[in-house]
């Protein structure tokens, strides 16, 4: 495989975790399918989940009214093998009231296994590891 090709597949992995925090932020559940595939597989200290219809449950489930979040990744790498990859990030959650300074913040480790699909680069895995949290 070509290096340009290679570089560009690692920067749209990259992306992902961008998106991702994006879609969270913006409770925009229903466009799960931009991120994970119909297939996902989801490792939590909330359990373990399987596709995306459980997924999006969750996440729905999850909101609380009048809170909000702003999730950051950083330190992300992404080793490709033809289309798979494995990527891995840290991820820090903060939560937050408008208006207001976050009443809890956590910090998380990702791993995830990400496919390449008709439609690009999808999260068919992941697993999330829980490094600390403060607040309430």
């Amino acid at each position: 495989m070509p290096a340009d090709t290679r570089i560009a597949d690692r920067i749209e992995i990259a992306d992902l975790f961008a998106r991702l925090a994006n879609l969270l932020d913006e409770q925009r559940h229903d466009d799960a399918h931009t991120v994970y595939t119909d297939d996902f597989v989801g490792h939590s200290p909330r359990g373990e989940l399987h596709g995306l219809d459980e997924l999006t449950a969750l996440l729905k489930r999850s909101q609380v009214t009048g809170e909000h979040t702003q999730h950051v990744h950083g330190d992300v790498l992404v080793d490709v093998d033809g289309d798979r990859a494995k990527a891995t990030a840290n991820q820090l959650t903060y939560f937050y009231r408008n208006g207001e300074p976050p009443h809890r913040t956590s910090g998380l480790r990702v791993a995830c296994t990400a496919v390449r699909t008709s439609a690009g680069w999808r999260f068919s895995e992941m697993q999330v590891t829980l490094a600390w949290t403060h607040g309430s």
